[in-house]
This record gives C-alpha cells, structure tokens and sequence, in this order.
C-alpha cells in the first residue's frame, strides 16, 4: 500500500467521529522505483493531507519530508528536490505487512502483500 492510498483512508466503524489518519504500524517496507512525474505531483499536492502524509512516512521510516507543508513556490521550483522527496514518499514507499490503526477506537486493519483489509466486523457496521 502507497502513502497516496493512506491519505485517502478512513475508520467507517459505526460512531467513529476521527477515524482520519490511520495510524501505520509498519512490519514490512519495501520501495519500488516509479517514473518521476512533476505534473501529476503538483496536481495531487493540493489533495494531499500533508500532516497525515508526514506522519505516515515516518511510521514508514522516511523522515526527508518537512513537518510543515510548502508552499506553492516549491511546487513550481526549478529545483525538484522538495518534488523529488514528495514523490518518493506518494509513490515509491510500499507498506506490504503491518496494520493500520483507528486514532479512535484502536482497531487494527491488517496490510498483508501491500492490500489493506479495511473489512468490518458485523458489530461495527
């Protein structure tokens, strides 16, 4: 699973009212190389929950992402070093075992081969 996919999920349980961001536990990380693509970064950023996406990293053990989110002036910047780390994290960072965790009730998702498995219990529907 992609820090993209995590900054896009949540806890559904009934009665959860923070279930955004999953906290990672992390057992396996692997990176896998993708095409550096500065289009799709700018336009995704703006999507991009920035202290969900730097707390995730860091579960994940990447610490090369500002604490604070950038500005527009870097997205646009010829130098692509702030791009270059962004997309490392975004895209190239697999979480492929652990679990994912609800800030609120503590219940642990199992990431297994890279899928998360966010299925509900019949009690939490």
């Amino acid at each position: 699973m992609r820090l993209i996919t995590h900054n896009m999920l949540s806890c559904n349980i009934k009665g959860v009212t923070n279930g955004f961001p999953l906290k990672i536990e992390s057992v396996t990380v692997v990176e896998k190389e993708v095409d550096f693509n500065p289009d799709f970064l700018r336009h995704m950023f703006a999507k991009i929950e920035w202290k969900a996406l730097v707390e995730g990293a860091r579960s994940m053990g990447y610490e090369e992402l500002p604490e604070d989110s950038p500005d527009a002036s870097e997205l646009e910047s010829d130098d692509e070093t702030f791009l270059r780390k962004l997309h490392h994290a975004l895209l190239e960072l697999h979480l492929e075992e652990g679990a994912l965790v609800c800030p609120e009730t503590g219940r642990k998702f199992p990431v297994n081969k890279g899928i998360p498995n966010m299925l509900l219990h019949e009690d939490e529907v």
